[in-house]
């Protein structure tokens, strides 16, 4: 358990947190929430060590391991991917050599009755048990599976670290610490930079993760599957809910109504004492009576209201121009970077007022499509034509970056705008939150959510009929997110977002394309729908299905049952293929077990068994094996249970 006591911490002369004590049990869930700038990020710096507090206390339970994800990071790697992430294991790795020596002082040892070579034995035993509670068989198996969760392949194990962007880097980092297992695993805006398949499978990851978890994010559909318990941070206190994301937000709104019904009630209550104070202040008769009223509001506790920022960006979209039918046409569209082909022989037709979401995996060519689109990109194979009177506005993934760090917010506005535009810029920029003492600020002060919103600014300023949007909600908080959503919403061109927000797109689009294995195919629904498709082997398994359906309409039934015949009897054979493996690994098991417990009866008789170099790595060898046969029985049982819930 993590004890937080009476824990404050002022920034800039404000209290992020002030007298704050809460506990983070051993199985807990939470979800960190608040404004940005709340302390978020400070608190998870805080229980990790990294920042000390003002005041207070930070205790962890004694033996107890903590491990934390920072927004950004610089990792220095010089070695592949594979080498860095097996670098998770250099405590197992220590152990194993201190594990060798040992065995070897065993083996060299003949005292066997004396008390030191019961202690060397049980030294020997009690590290061996530490590997082996730390995970210390099948390691490099255990790494690749959570980089390829992570979304990297096969053929990325060999490259080096260096070479890939900072945001799969991060997912290296990630890989390490999950593989680290700590008790305490604090993960601050993991999702910022996976994709939604890494996305899903962290979900998976967490929610069956031993120890505790402490999330900062803002994804809502991350929050509400992961955690039970939210922690809200406002004006330097935290309220405490064992409620999961969506809930809270109910309960949040609740106690506000709540506070603001007693603040209400009590200021009645006030009012009526000090009118009968005022009353009957000069009259001796009810003297005891207005000394009596005076003391009950000397002692009375004042109700507050907890402060909430009605700061919020507000904005909508200008009126989208009108364009030509057929908005964009590719036909046989290629892109190839080097020997790198990331998609080929690509088809398309967009028509006006479609609304689009780019998914798939990162590397796919969701943002290389993108920037085609919007004409960065003129070297690729295939043609692409653009409609007429098509007018787009882009905001590209790195659109934060690419602003320039030496203007000012509002040179950059300025500089941007043309016309009827530019006595507007004051009020465009109050509308995303900078007020007279910000827009003379610099760019290169600014924070990762300033510079997003002063992008999204820069948007309005042309109106456009065609939007490409490249992951616009990175450094948005939650409720400048729900205000892009409502203005896109309301806008009436055509839309393309690129994005892994599956809250944000929720609603917005009515069709996808997926990109996957160098091809883009287009999905028509929402994108719950798509991921629920998904969880077929293959989206053309769904549409094979479905023509299936409508071929054989007359003969539904009959084809219905036959299905569901041929079903049967493939899960039959599965579930015993599953059992049988179970029961091949319990009987190697049963082999193990007694081949170790003949070894350790040998001991046990005092034999002269120490004398032979080999019994001890015989015995360890049996041991490791025993590990890697339990490991696998598990496997194998949560994969026959999994099937027979299907």
């Amino acid at each position: 358990m993590i004890s937080v006591n009476n824990l404050s911490v002022q920034f800039t002369g404000v209290n992020l947190f002030d007298d704050v004590t809460f506990n983070i049990n051993d199985r807990d869930r939470i979800g960190l929430v608040g404004k940005n700038g709340a302390g978020k990020s400070t608190l998870l710096k805080i229980l990790c060590g990294v920042q000390e507090p003002e005041t207070g206390t930070i205790v962890i339970a004694s033996g107890q391991t903590v491990g934390y994800l920072p927004q950004e990071l610089v990792p220095d790697s010089v070695g592949t991917v594979l080498e860095e992430t097996m670098t998770a294991f250099e405590q197992i790795d220590s152990m194993e050599r201190l594990q060798e020596q040992l065995t070897a002082e065993v083996a060299e040892r003949v005292d066997y009755e004396s008390a030191e070579y019961g202690r060397l034995l049980s030294r020997l035993h009690d590290v061996t048990e530490q590997i082996s509670m730390l995970g210390g068989v099948n390691r490099q198996e255990k790494a690749e599976k959570i980089l390829l969760g992570l979304g990297f392949r096969h053929s990325d194990f060999g490259r080096l670290v260096a070479e890939f962007s900072g945001g799969w880097q991060m997912r290296v980092e990630l890989a390490k610490l999950l593989l680290k297992q700590p008790d305490f695993l604090l993960l601050d805006e993991p999702t910022n930079h996976l994709d939604i398949e890494s996305i899903q499978w962290l979900e998976n990851y967490l929610s069956t993760y031993m120890g505790a978890v402490v999330l900062v994010s803002h994804d809502r559909t991350f929050l509400d599957n992961i955690t039970k318990r939210t922690i809200e941070i406002t004006a330097g206190k935290i309220y405490d809910y064992k409620a999961s994301y969506s809930e809270y937000v109910v309960m949040m709104q609740q106690r506000r109504a709540s506070q603001m019904a007693q603040l209400t009630s009590q200021q009645r209550q006030v009012a009526q004492i000090e009118a009968f104070i005022e009353r009957f202040r000069y009259k001796a008769t009810k003297s005891k009576q207005v000394q009596s009223r005076i003391k009950m509001l000397e002692k009375m506790d004042m109700v507050t209201v907890d402060e909430v920022s009605s700061e919020s960006i507000h904005f909508q979209f200008p009126p989208a121009p009108h364009s030509g039918k057929i908005v964009l046409e590719a036909s046989h569209l290629g892109k190839a970077y080097a020997d790198n082909q990331v998609f080929d022989n690509v088809d398309f037709l967009i028509t006006s007022g479609s609304r689009l979401a780019f998914v798939g995996r990162n590397g796919e060519g969701k943002s290389t499509l993108a920037k085609i689109i919007v004409g960065e990109i003129s070297d690729y194979t295939g043609s692409f034509k653009v409609g007429h009177q098509v007018q787009i506005g882009y905001y590209a993934q790195n659109q934060a970056a690419m602003l320039d760090g030496e203007k000012t917010v509002f040179q950059t506005i300025d500089d941007a705008a043309t016309g009827d535009i530019r006595p507007k810029i004051r009020n465009i920029l109050g509308s995303f939150l900078f007020d007279n003492d910000d827009i003379d600020k610099k760019v290169k002060v600014l924070s990762g959510g300033e510079k997003a919103r002063l992008a999204l600014a820069k948007l309005l300023l042309t109106p456009s009929n065609l939007l490409v949007l490249d992951e616009p909600t990175n450094h948005l908080d939650m409720d400048s997110k729900d205000v892009l959503k409502n203005a896109l919403l309301q806008y009436k061109g055509t839309l393309i977002v690129v994005s892994h927000d599956r809250d944000f797109l929720q609603g917005l689009t009515d069709s996808l394309f997926e990109f996957r294995g160098g091809g883009v195919h287009e999905f028509k629904g929402d994108v719950f729908e798509f991921l629920e498709s998904k969880k077929l082997d293959h989206l053309k398994e769904l549409e094979a299905v479905r023509k299936q359906k409508q071929e054989d309409q007359a003969e539904h039934a009959v084809s219905q049952n036959k299905l569901k015949y041929q079903q049967s009897k493939e899960r039959e054979r599965e579930l015993r293929k599953l059992r049988s493996a179970v029961e091949k690994i319990e009987q190697e098991i049963a082999s193990i077990e007694d081949a170790i417990a003949a070894k350790e009866e040998l001991l046990a008789s005092g034999n002269d068994v120490a004398s032979d170099p080999g019994f001890y790595a015989d015995y360890q060898k049996l041991k490791d094996s025993l590990e890697e046969r339990m490991t696998a029985w598990e496997d194998a049982t949560v994969a026959l249970e999994m099937y027979e819930k299907e």
